[in-house]
């Protein structure tokens, strides 16, 4: 065999051995079957939208693939199937894992900070802002005295 034809031999069989484990991560998740029961499953899609993923935190329980979010759907789901309504679904979460769980958590005592936090920081930030104007306008500018004067002509003049 000639050492011109070795490398692309030995690519060929890299290459041969590696697309076959790059398939399995590239290709799509199979989706899952319809659920049995189609209005509670779209039931159970928009009131998980208005909840949020407790692994993830920034996602919907709807758009989460976490195991923990597809265990809260399966909860959802059961909840629902014995009759219960969205607010008595929403009840039984917050009850077992706190306001966190809710995207939009309700605006009571425990909860100010977070619905009037952003607007007291903006608050303390304007007037922060508006003291340090303050005190810039007040400090009266320093006298010049002659050498400078003197140094600041000879800059000019070079110029």
């Amino acid at each position: 065999m000639k050492p011109g034809r070795i490398k692309p031999l030995l690519l060929a069989l890299l290459l041969a051995i590696c697309l076959p484990a790059l398939a399995d991560d590239v290709a799509p998740k199979q989706a899952l079957p319809n659920a049995a029961d189609p209005v509670i499953e779209q039931r159970m899609v928009k009131l998980a939208e208005d909840l949020r993923c407790l692994v993830c935190q920034n996602e919907s329980l709807a758009g989460s693939h976490a195991e923990l979010a597809e265990d809260l759907r399966r909860e959802i789901r059961a909840q629902m199937k014995a009759g219960k309504d969205d607010k008595q679904v929403i009840a039984y979460l917050t009850e077992r894992y706190g306001d966190f769980v809710l995207y939009r958590p309700p605006f009571k005592p425990l909860t100010w900070l977070l619905w009037l936090g952003p607007v007291l920081f903006l608050g303390i930030g304007g007037g922060a802002w508006v003291m340090a104007l303050r005190r810039r306008r007040d400090v009266p500018a320093a006298p010049l005295d002659e050498k400078m004067r003197a140094a600041a002509a000879q800059l000019l003049e070079e110029k």
